[in-house]
């Protein structure tokens, strides 16, 4: 479609303009009956396995139509290495691979098929499932696999631990801590899987399973704390059998308490999947019934997160509306037009009430002065709001409310910059969800080996919140969070001109967070942050104008960007970085644009099977279905916004 233009001819063709009203009605095709947005969240295959392996844990009735579905998605999904990995096209992955395989085993595909042959190679060329991460081993050893001895002892007695104490719930992550809470159950009891079926994946290991000991040491761990905290694994093990059973009781009712104030309804536990199934896996292990309301209700929240088609079904690791929504607003409060603007206004009002004002959630023990105001990812998760979505609903309520001169936002705009002024850490930075989430050498213990058990400040959330403050008049004169915030980010930024982006895939994503945050912030476009930025966003760029960026990029040796194919999302992105640094009349953002325009499909989006978003950098990645679809709309609305202006400038936070 469109293709062929030149640079010069983008809008005199008009094949812009119509590129925006095909893509703004495409957009509007999606919208739910109430106005909010919400597109499928795909994860890796893991999600999906341990669905199918949890279903069989639990010993619950087959659902043969449902299983063969995910069985068709698992299979599509295995790489041409033999395994599964973590992206479209990735590298294989052990802890992917061997849920996978045990999925599809339990589903009922004989051993000797052609793809589990192929799968049960590439396991054993990589010396076997031993090398499974600390999460598969827990599965492995409630299936009987292979013993306790080869996960991390989880003391449950850790709940009762004081503040003080070098390791605490509150010095680690919301994911973290909803996981690990039921988790830190199932270890005290070590229940058994029912696993009706009897199925064992013995041959995937090398050596006899139940033989198999500890985690060796992760990549990102230091020797020195990996040993100080080995030693401690091995004392503990000695010990644990002799703590009072009293003290014991008591842990357990402080895990289970603590789950239960965070329930959250058919949203389930910290909204996300993994806590969810092992709240549902802890109440079995305690003896609650099927039935048991608690457990009731979460085991139908994960049902709620399947996404079944005709031929395969998948479950996501969460869901996105609040985030789907409010990118969404902004593609169409630039697009402008009058099916767009009626239609961000609605999406607006219908994330208005989904501010959280009454809950003080798990943020507020590092900040128990500050009032909530924040908004959540999820339809529902209280307890969990976080920066991001904040910053990003506030400023597209701001732009309804420049544009229309309405006073209806105010009360929530202003809520939700005093949340996240009161959430910033104290090295100037924002983190997701929590605030002065520091303690870096909690990365060391052995249940860390995914290196992701901290929220520390990130460049990409940072740029968000500093981007919605100034938006709202802040600037770093008159606002000490700005200029903290832009010294956080005029320092993170790295040799190459380029800043790490921790929710995005990867540099691209955080450069161009950054350059709309700087911009916003009155930092001159000369500036040699800038002009050391928009280079090497000129010099990644792809021979077919967009740009590409991959998983490698988040190596632990990263030595520089390597270039991957091109994606309509991270084109978008780059294009919205270079014009927010005042590039819209570099030659490089008209063959972006023109890339756009001419990879539109009939329904005016774009079709993206790469993975551009990140959950965990180098264990778990995430393909937002929205993000072709929204991204490289704005992008295309704010070229012609630039266009038909005489300043060139970018007057908002992103």
């Amino acid at each position: 479609m469109h293709s062929g233009i030149n640079s010069v001819g983008i809008e005199a063709s008009g094949a812009l303009e119509a590129g925006i009203a095909q893509a703004t009605r495409g957009l509007l095709d999606y919208r739910q009956p109430d106005g909010h947005w919400v597109f499928e969240l795909e994860a890796d295959s893991t999600i999906p396995a341990e669905y199918v392996l949890l279903r069989h844990y639990l010993g619950e009735e087959v659902d043969a139509v449902l299983e063969a579905k995910i069985a068709n998605y698992l299979r599509r999904v295995q790489g041409a290495h033999g395994g599964w990995p973590l992206v479209h096209d990735g590298d294989f992955d052990m802890s992917a691979s061997v849920k996978a395989y045990f999925a599809l085993k339990m589903i009922g595909d004989p051993s000797d098929a052609p793809h589990m042959t192929r799968a049960r190679e590439a396991i054993h060329a990589r010396g076997g499932a031993i090398h499974s991460n600390v999460f598969t081993r827990f599965m492995l050893a409630m299936f009987g696999i292979t013993t306790w001895r080869s996960v991390p002892v989880l003391p449950v007695e850790i709940m009762l631990l004081p503040m003080w104490s070098p390791f605490h719930l509150n010095k680690i992550s919301y994911w973290a801590r909803t996981t690990i809470v039921p988790l830190l159950v199932l270890a005290a009891l070590k229940p058994k899987a029912k696993n009706v079926s009897g199925v064992d994946i013995d041959e995937l290991f090398l050596q006899p399973p139940r033989s198999i000991g500890m985690t060796a040491k992760a990549p990102h761990q230091s020797w020195g704390w990996f040993l100080l905290f080995r030693a401690l694994d091995s004392v503990l093990r000695v010990i644990e059998p002799l703590f009072p059973k009293k003290l014991r009781a008591r842990a357990i009712e402080s895990a289970v308490a603590f789950i239960e104030e965070r329930l959250n309804g058919e949203d389930g536990l910290g909204a996300i999947y993994p806590p969810m199934a092992n709240a549902v896996m802890m109440y079995e292990a305690l003896g609650k019934g099927a039935d048991y309301p608690p457990r009731a209700i979460t085991r139908n929240a994960l049902d709620r997160l399947l996404v079944i088609g005709e031929h395969e079904a998948y479950c996501q690791p969460c869901v996105s509306p609040v985030w789907d929504t409010a990118l969404t607003c902004h593609a169409m409060i630039e697009a402008g037009n009058e099916l767009a603007l009626p239609s961000a206004k609605q999406g607006l009002d219908w994330l208005a009430p989904k501010q959280v004002l009454d809950l003080k959630g798990d943020w507020a023990a590092k900040r128990p002065e500050v009032r909530p105001g924040g908004w959540a990812f999820q339809y529902n998760n209280d307890y969990y709001p976080d920066l991001d979505d904040t910053a990003v609903v506030v400023m597209a309520m701001d732009r309804t409310r420049r544009a229309t001169a309405s006073t209806e936002y105010d009360t929530a705009i202003a809520r939700g910059r005093e949340w996240i002024e009161g959430m910033q850490s104290r090295d100037g930075g924002w983190a997701a969800f929590d605030v002065n989430n520091l303690e870096y050498y909690l990365n060391n213990i052995p249940f860390s080996d995914h290196g992701a058990l901290l929220d520390p400040p990130t460049e990409d959330v940072t740029a968000r919140c500093v981007s919605m403050l100034a938006q709202l008049g802040e600037t770093a004169q008159n606002s000490k969070a700005v200029a903290d915030g832009v010294a956080y980010l005029r320092r993170t930024q790295l040799k190459e001109g380029s800043w790490y982006g921790r929710w995005g895939l990867n540099y691209i994503y955080g450069t161009w967070s950054v350059l709309c945050a700087l911009n916003a912030a009155g930092v001159g476009h000369q500036d040699p942050a800038i002009r050391k930025a928009v280079d090497w966003l000129l010099s990644i760029q792809n021979a077919d104008g967009g740009w590409g960026e991959d998983a490698k990029s988040y190596r632990l040796d990263y030595r520089g960007f390597e270039g991957a194919p091109t994606t309509a999302s991270q084109t978008a992105w780059a294009l919205l970085g270079l014009m927010a640094a005042g590039e819209v009349g570099h030659p490089a953002v008209a063959r972006g644009v023109e890339y756009l325009i001419a990879t539109q499909n009939e329904k005016g989006l774009w079709d993206e099977q790469r993975y551009t978003a990140t959950g965990f950098p180098r264990v778990f990645y995430l393909r937002y279905h929205g993000y072709p679809k929204f991204f490289p709309l704005w992008a295309l609305a704010r070229y012609r916004n630039l266009k038909n202006t005489n300043s060139r400038v970018v007057g908002v936070g992103m």
